[in-house]
């Protein structure tokens, strides 16, 4: 646990996308990152599907990123394999960002990346990740500036990220 508390930023994580291939977060050095629990069967999918891609298109250009982890730990909304999962992302919500392996955000398969997020920032009612579509905001070092609610539209956010790549 000393090891984990020692590190600083994103870069240390090394994650699987959604092929199973080993990705160094330290390829977004640099860059302005969101990071998204999310799943394809929730009240929240459509609207933040939408969204995310709205400002991927818009800010992608700029240094922008968007990392999302799918979860089955809410309800079961992202029962699929990774397969079905890239399909319904791709297809379906025309995603164009990079889509991850599907990783547990809570309890003790926690992802050692989402236990850092959490540490970094907090919830409002402790830690834990509440449901789908949980966001994260990091700057250009790696480091986690925000946290937003599920229920955060990832267009109200917009300002936060480009006051992080330096635009308005």
């Amino acid at each position: 646990m000393a090891e984990d508390a020692a590190l600083k930023s994103i870069y240390h994580f090394t994650v699987k996308d959604i092929r199973g291939n080993d990705v160094s977060l330290s390829d977004y050095s640099g860059k302005v990152v969101l990071i998204v629990n999310v799943a394809s069967k929730c009240g929240l999918t459509q609207s933040n599907y939408k969204e995310l891609n709205v400002l991927y298109e818009k800010y992608k250009n700029q240094g922008f990123e968007i990392l999302a982890f799918p979860c089955n730990q809410f309800a079961g909304q992202e029962p699929g394999t990774n397969e079905q999962i890239q399909e319904g992302a791709c297809t379906m919500f025309k995603a164009e960002f990079p889509i991850f392996d599907k990783v547990e955000v809570n309890g003790k398969n926690a992802t050692p990346l989402y236990k850092f997020l959490k540490s970094e920032k907090g919830g409002y009612f402790g830690d834990a990740i509440k449901w789908n579509f949980t966001k994260f905001l990091v700057n250009k070092e790696g480091k986690v500036v925000e946290r937003y609610a599920p229920t955060t539209s990832p267009l109200k956010i917009e300002k936060d990220i480009q006051n992080l790549l330096g635009s308005s």
